[in-house]
């Protein structure tokens, strides 16, 4: 007979009992007796009183499953009950918070109060025995002493260990994966019936129940040569003509964690380029496969390098080895980014760098300044694999320039660059045995789920 699995309420409360060891030995070692964390507060537009979308302090959302709660604090102190501050100001231009609910309200003491400045009676007596972990801005002008100090001690125990997701954690994650798989089938669908870049969003955000401020990122949605800009937002009107493929970057969100998963598809799907995409998408796959306990995530980034270069020199773009277009830096100008990152409450999640619980940095290697991740996978640990392969003309311009030209044969770049570009991303969970692959496991999608 089978072992039930753990019920959501039961992760949660282990997630707390988790924090709540780090924070004690964060603090302890601050010679700090509280942790006070404001979930932040809005920001306005210069000359204006439009207020830009609010985004929900990390380390606040790390405790509660709550996003739209601006004003409000949380206060730990070990040995006791954490306390929550919830703001619920009395306002008719605005949808007021609902009162408190779910599994998560019976851990912790909490007060409501209607104005922001009436949180300071409830917080630590002795603010300089706090460590206040925020903005400058969650304090100016209504909270007195109570300003964010964030002691690096503190910030730098607890984001490293940020990097090992709780159970309840990889559960959150899980499901924000699984809406954005779904409107990823969205999208392509969109895309082969037609729609353009903004059409094609529109139907991503419907099919994730998502509009784009609630999503973790602003969706990259690139057709044709638009597919060569990394960060590509601009989202066209209307869809060029022909359309020849379309590169997709978009996460989805769930209680305060994000998913980030890209795809990208050629319109016809016997042309040359979707046999490159194959190919991407293979290496992709044994990239996610060496997600592994001790593994160091530098090595394969470096080593998708090589995979990738293998890939352009079997699509006759190369004319020169892998290992001489690595040694070279002409792979660099096809792959110009990171092989990923680690994501959880952020999309590029904190302490990617950190060498231990007390600090340090580990540092990208020498000619891979856009790497996010340098630290050793370990279990616990949820990592990005985004290999990519690009026709970008300035970074193509370059190489000739630095007279590397000759390692490429430019009619074939000259095939592939209506294309724009390849990228494949998935999210991955690193275990005590073979990775977890969210991302994978999500598709295919059963729409009447």
């Amino acid at each position: 007979m089978s072992t039930p699995a753990p019920s959501a309420a039961s992760l949660y409360a282990d997630h707390l009992a988790t924090l709540q060891a780090r924070t004690a030995t964060a603090l302890e070692r601050a010679g700090l007796d509280h942790l006070v964390i404001p979930s932040g507060t809005l920001h306005y537009q210069v000359f204006d009183d439009r207020d830009y979308p609010y985004a929900a302090n990390p380390q606040f959302k790390a405790w509660l499953p709550l996003n739209r709660n601006p004003g409000s604090w949380l206060v730990v102190t070990p040995g006791a009950r954490p306390k929550l501050v919830y703001l619920q100001p009395r306002d008719y231009w605005h949808v007021v918070p609902e009162a408190p609910s779910g599994d998560w309200v019976e851990h912790f003491d909490i007060v409501v109060i209607r104005k922001p400045e009436e949180a300071q009676q409830h917080l630590p007596k002795n603010a300089a025995r706090c460590a206040i972990l925020g903005e400058p801005q969650s304090a100016l002008g209504q909270y007195g002493a109570y300003k964010p100090n964030n002691p690096q001690a503190v910030v730098d125990h607890l984001e490293f260990h940020r990097a090992y997701k709780t159970p309840y954690e990889l559960a959150m994650l899980r499901e924000a994966t699984r809406r954005a798989v779904r409107a990823h089938a969205a999208a392509e669908r969109a895309f082969r019936a037609g729609a353009s870049e903004f059409g094609i969003h529109l139907a991503y955000c419907q099919a994730a129940g998502q509009d784009a401020n609630e999503l973790p990122y602003g969706n990259i949605v690139a057709l044709n040569e638009h597919a060569a800009v990394l960060h590509y937002t601009e989202l066209g009107r209307l869809a060029p003509d022909p359309v020849r493929s379309f590169l997709i970057d978009a996460g989805a969100s769930h209680a305060g964690y994000a998913a980030d998963i890209t795809r990208t598809y050629a319109a016809d799907t016997a042309c040359e380029f979707q046999s490159m995409i194959d190919a991407v998408d293979a290496a992709q796959r044994a990239m996610c496969d060496r997600v592994r306990d001790g593994v160091d995530y530098v090595r394969i980034h470096l080593d998708a390098h090589l995979a990738l270069a293998g890939v352009l020199r079997d699509f006759g773009v190369l004319r020169v080895s892998p290992e001489e277009a690595v040694e070279t830096g002409v792979s660099a100008a096809f792959f110009p980014h990171g092989i990923g990152h680690s994501i959880g409450l952020q999309v590029h999640d904190v302490a990617g760098f950190t060498a231990s619980e007390t600090g340090g940095r580990i540092a990208t290697p020498a000619g891979h300044p856009f790497l996010r991740l340098t630290r050793p996978l370990a279990p616990g640990m949820v990592v990005t694999i985004e290999p990519g392969v690009y026709f970008i003309d300035m970074l193509l311009e370059d190489l000739r320039e630095a007279g590397k030209g000759d390692a490429v044969d430019w009619d074939r770049v000259e095939a592939f660059r209506p294309y724009g570009g390849i990228r494949i991303e998935d999210n991955v969970v690193c275990t005590d045995g073979a990775p977890e692959n969210l991302t994978r496991d999500a598709w295919p999608v059963d729409d009447a789920a």
